[in-house]
């Protein structure tokens, strides 16, 4: 039954990767964006700490440590890969292969993080679900219009992104499969998983926030961020 479960939002989450498609029936999607990035930034703090370490730390004392080095972990990688190659303005095709390389891997990573949380209940896999998913809809556009951008069309772009996105099922069967091997994995996981939704958030997305000049803006943006918190505060609570 687990298993079913983390295969029905593995592939929910993948199938986010889709969004894509507005861009050819919709052509104001942009001001849509930043209420969409505060919303997923509220929503990953708000599973982090409110829902994620504390269950964590419950299995490990050291789970603090462990979302610490999830932290520096995902900040490498980024370092590594360039996940923000996309502010790019170098037209050059490898772009779009790098970008696919980076974005399999950080779906790879959602995938296992889905997993970890559902191997512990139900309620937390939910929740981490609908943060994983709710930071991935302005990351998935970002990652179509880099390809659009690297010269494919609506068609390719939106099949790479989604084979891509895919890597997110491979991520949640390794780490369900291995958790019952490896014992201790879901307790690493778990506060590791935190600190990448933590440096997500305060590295990707609130950043972007900021750079809002306009007060009336702001303050909608702000609100949004707190709905996403409020959000996963409510279902918390109903599962409690």
């Amino acid at each position: 039954m687990v298993l079913l479960e983390i295969l029905a939002a593995t592939i929910f989450v993948s199938l986010l990767s889709l969004v894509g498609i507005i861009f050819v029936v919709r052509k104001n999607v942009d001001k849509f964006l930043s209420l969409m990035v505060s919303f997923a930034a509220g929503t990953l703090l708000a599973v982090a700490f409110l829902d994620i370490l504390p269950e964590a730390l419950k299995l490990n004392s050291d789970a603090l440590s462990f979302a610490l080095v999830g932290i520096i972990a995902f900040f490498v990688l980024e370092k590594i890969l360039y996940w923000h190659h996309h502010h790019s303005k170098i037209h050059f095709h490898p772009l779009t292969t790098l970008n696919l390389v980076a974005d399999g891997i950080h779906n790879f990573l959602d995938g296992t993080i889905i997993a970890a949380a559902f191997i512990q209940n139900f309620e937390l896999g939910l929740t981490t679900t609908i943060a994983v998913a709710a930071h991935e809809i302005p990351q998935e556009f970002g990652d179509y219009s880099v390809l659009i951008f690297g010269g494919m069309t609506h068609a390719k772009a939106l099949f790479y992104n989604l084979l891509s996105a895919l890597t997110a099922v491979a991520g949640a069967l390794v780490m369900f499969y291995f958790s019952a091997t490896v014992p201790w994995l879901s307790s690493f996981m778990l506060p590791f998983a935190a600190g990448g939704l933590i440096y997500i958030a305060g590295t990707d997305l609130i950043p972007e926030l900021k750079k809002e000049v306009n007060w009336k803006k702001s303050i909608i943006e702000f609100v949004s961020f707190l709905a996403g918190i409020g959000l996963i505060w409510v279902l918390i609570s109903i599962f409690e």
